[in-house]
Formats: structure tokens, C-alpha cells, sequence
């Protein structure tokens, strides 16, 4: 029976290439998951190999099997109502010239065909990893994303790193994943703004943990940031917090990076967009103890339980949309806007906030000219000047880099959870109000996360003893005009 099948499935053509295909194709995904389970790393393309080429031809020769039976099966009747006796193969003889010269002729050209396919058919795969492809290809859906990427400190990392991470099990599923994007985008079947967070991203002990990990950023860091009051002269003020980053040295976690000691597994459930917790549930792996906190809404019975990792803290690592306060603030920071345009920093935020655009050209006419229109109305003399117009370009820079009317994305859209001043937040779970049958609650104590060194000061002693560089006292400050 056996004997009479292998030659049913060999006795044509067709039918024999199929049997190769699936012969070969499952010995090499054999070998290949051998390989892995060995500890052989081949990289994302191997893994191209092993789960897509591969299974592509193992189903193309289970198609190419039958359908050969089938023309056979149709061949030989027509043949035998024509009286003539047919024949299931070709046959090659080699002894004569005519099919040597074929044959040589088949394989000169062939091998060199096969090799550039080969070697087009890796850069195309290796082009869909790059950060042009990612960020240019699919450009009105993906600009937002891209431009927030591009001011990130993650810009060199590169786009593959952070969304797919190493091995070829995560590139291939990301592959598949956007083999739907491209139909989505190519039908105009996506959402807009796009939704987040992004509930398929790969965990992120395989892509954030490849360069950080909880054992390597421990103890207290300081951070300065640099506001600019409303006033007349833009009076620059720093605040100042020793940040507790905490995290895990000489076997005991600490401070912020506590969350994701290995030894306390952290889980929750929340709404889709991670912003309304339900149940926050502790386990602490040294003594076995489990703690269930319970919100103050009740959890849907779809909601599903999600172990806490970096993303949910960091969950605009590369892609930050900046609010208006922040955007004036760095501006002046880094001399895109000159301080010394009176009111700059009050009339930069109202600018920015007061209108909605429906295009970038648009914004940054309107925004320009909004600029101009202030200082023509309260100050004459310096509506003409550069740096009025800078100012008026620079706003518009800030604009265009937060808001997106084709996608509807405008400020705030995103919130940014490190922190806890312009979305929830840290006070997502750290809110006095999701407690443990008991009454134990997840506190809300400032001091838990940092201590604040400086507020807003512009004189401060202890500052100066840091090393941080003192704004210049500013004069007394005139009656502030009216905005327009």
C-alpha cells in the first residue's frame, strides 16, 4: 500500500515536485528547530527561514500533490480515448548533445537568478526593519509616531529594537501583523488617532531589559527642570526633585524600579486604556504573601489581568507628545524663542492652545501671525523685529510636532504616565482609594517616589551647592497688557 502511494504521489510532474517541496522543506524546519533548541542563534532572517519560506513551500507542495493526481487522472483518459499510451514522466536522455546543452544552459542561468532573488528577497526584509520604512512608508499614519521618534532618546535605537526585539518567534508574528497594516492603510481601514496602548507589544523583558535592567540603575538621581512664569520679563525658576530610582541592590529593591523586582510580581486589571485600574494584585515571591486591591469601580468581567512591566510606567519611551507649557518652556530653554520678548512665555501657551488647525501649513500661518498681531497691539516697536518672527516660527514648530489634524491627534491625546502633572500617572494605582479588604491602601505619599530639593525657585541656596546654574535676578516686572 505503501509502496503504491509514494509511486501515485511520484508518478508526474507535478505531483513529484510536490513531494520535494514537502519532503525538503519539513527535514530543514527540522534541522533548523534542532539547531535553535541547541542554542544556535541565527538571527531574524533565519527565523524568516524557518517559519514563513519554509511552511510556504511545505503548503505549496500539499497543494501542487493532489492537483497533480487530479491532471493525471485527466490526462490519462483523454489519452486513452485517443488510443495512445501515456507516459507520467519526462525523460532526459543525456546522451544526446541537445539535452546536455539544455540542461548546462538551465543551470548557468538559473544559479545566478536564484542567488539575486535570494539576496533581493533578504533586502526587502531588511528594509522593512528600518526606521525609513517604518516611519516614511505608511506616512500619514505613521507620522505622528515618527515625529515624536525622531526628538526621542531612543533615535538611535531604532524602530525594530523597542517593537520587535531579538529572535525570530516576535519578527515573525510582527511581520504577519503588518502584513494586515498594509492592507489597512492601503484600504484606509484605520482608525483615527490611533488607539493606545498598543495590547500586542512584545513583553518587555525581550526588547526594553536588552539594554536596562532593574540591577543596573540604582539609588538617587537628581533631575532639573526649567519653568518660565507669565510675567512680563519671563522670569526662569527651577524645580529640582531627587528622584528615587531605586531599584534592586544587595538582594533588596527600592524605590521607583521596586515594581519590577524580580522577587514582587506587580498585576492588575484595568480598562483598555490603562488609565482606570480595578484590581492591583502584590505577590510578594520571598514569603508568598498575595495582596488584592480593589478600586473603587467594579472590574468588567472581560477585563484580563496584565503583569506590570516597564511600558506601563514608560509608555511613551519613544514616542512623547509634549503639552503646550512644555513645548514654550524648552523653547526658551534652548534659545528658540528670544526671553526677552515681553509676555513670550503667557502668549506662547494661549497661542498654541486657543485655535484648531486643520493643517500644519494653516497652524503655522495662523500661529505666525497670532505672534505678530500681539506685539503689533502692545509693543510697535518689536513687531517687525527677527526675533518676533522666530518666535512666531518656533511655535509653529511646536504645533507641528504635537498635533496632526489627518490623524486627529491634538495635545494631550497621549497621556505620558512618568510623572503625575499632566495625565494620572503614578496616581493611577497611587490614589489612597484602592485598598485590600483590610483597609491597607497603595499611598500617595510624595516621598515614596522623590523628595523635592527646589520648587520653582530662582535663588536657590541649596541649588547653587549642587552645582545648578542660577537664572540672572530679574527687574521688577510691568502691568501685564491684555492678551489678544
Amino acid at each position: 500500500m505503501i509502496k503504491h502511494f509514494f509511486a501515485a504521489i511520484t508518478g508526474n510532474i507535478v505531483s513529484l515536485i510536490g513531494t520535494l517541496l514537502i519532503v525538503i522543506s519539513l527535514l530543514l524546519i527540522g534541522t533548523l528547530l534542532v539547531m535553535q533548541s541547541l542554542g544556535f542563534e541565527g538571527g531574524a532572517y533565519l527565523g524568516v527561514l524557518t517559519f514563513v519560506v519554509l511552511p510556504m513551500a511545505f503548503l505549496m507542495g500539499l497543494v501542487l500533490v493532489p492537483a497533480g493526481l487530479w491532471w493525471r487522472k485527466r490526462r490519462d483518459a483523454r489519452l486513452s480515448a485517443e488510443g495512445k499510451e501515456s507516459g507520467h514522466l519526462p525523460v532526459f536522455d543525456l546522451n544526446q548533445e541537445r539535452t546536455r546543452a539544455v540542461l548546462i544552459t538551465f543551470f548557468a542561468l538559473g544559479i545566478p537568478v536564484l542567488a539575486l532573488a535570494a539576496g533581493l528577497t533578504f533586502k526587502a526584509v531588511h528594509y522593512m526593519d528600518s526606521d525609513e520604512f517604518c516611519g516614511m512608508a505608511c506616512h500619514k499614519v505613521m507620522q505622528p509616531e515618527y515625529t515624536a521618534f525622531q526628538r526621542s532618546p531612543h533615535l538611535r535605537v531604532g524602530c525594530a529594537g523597542c517593537h520587535i526585539g531579538p529572535g525570530a518567534e516576535w519578527f515573525v508574528k510582527a511581520k504577519i501583523s503588518g502584513a494586515w497594516q498594509l492592507v489597512a492603510v492601503a484600504f484606509d481601514l484605520y482608525p483615527r488617532p490611533i488607539p493606545t496602548p498598543v495590547h500586542s507589544l512584545r513583553p518587555a523583558n525581550g526588547t526594553c531589559e536588552q539594554c536596562h535592567w532593574p540591577t543596573k540603575f540604582v539609588g538617587e538621581r537628581l533631575k532639573v527642570r526649567t519653568h518660565y512664569k507669565e510675567d512680563e520679563p519671563n522670569t526662569e525658576v527651577k524645580t529640582a526633585l531627587m528622584v528615587k530610582v531605586g531599584g534592586q541592590l544587595g538582594g533588596k529593591s527600592s524605590g521607583i524600579h521596586w515594581h519590577v523586582d524580580p522577587d514582587n510580581e506587580v498585576r492588575y486589571r484595568a480598562d483598555r486604556t490603562r488609565e482606570i485600574m480595578y484590581e492591583v494584585q502584590l505577590v510578594d515571591r520571598t514569603t508568598g504573601e498575595t495582596k488584592l486591591f480593589k478600586g473603587e469601580e467594579e472590574a468588567p468581567a472581560d477585563a484580563e489581568w496584565r503583569t506590570m512591566d516597564c511600558v506601563d510606567c514608560h509608555n511613551r519611551a519613544s514616542h512623547t507628545y509634549r503639552s503646550p507649557e512644555y513645548e514654550v518652556d524648552l523653547a526658551l530653554e534652548e534659545g528658540r524663542i528670544d526671553r526677552g520678548l515681553p509676555y513670550i512665555r503667557r502668549e506662547g501657551v494661549r497661542i498654541l492652545t486657543e485655535k484648531v488647525y486643520e493643517s500644519h501649513d494653516e497652524a503655522r500661518a495662523g500661529i505666525a501671525a497670532a505672534v505678530k498681531a500681539f506685539y503689533s497691539d502692545n509693543y510697535p516697536d518689536l513687531a517687525g523685529s527677527p526675533a518676533v518672527e522666530q518666535a512666531g516660527l518656533a511655535l509653529g514648530d511646536a504645533y507641528c510636532w504635537n498635533n496632526f489634524p489627518h490623524m486627529k491627534v491634538t495635545w494631550n491625546l497621549y497621556p505620558n504616565h512618568i510623572g503625575h502633572e499632566e495625565s494620572p500617572g503614578c496616581f493611577r494605582c497611587h490614589s489612597n482609594k484602592i485598598k485590600t479588604d483590610s483597609g491597607d491602601k497603595i499611598g500617595r505619599k510624595c516621598s515614596t517616589c522623590h523628595e523635592i530639593v527646589a520648587e520653582e525657585e530662582s535663588d536657590s541656596k541649596l541649588l547653587q551647592e549642587l552645582g545648578v546654574q542660577q537664572p540672572p535676578p530679574e527687574p521688577a516686572a510691568a502691568e501685564a497688557p491684555a492678551g489678544t
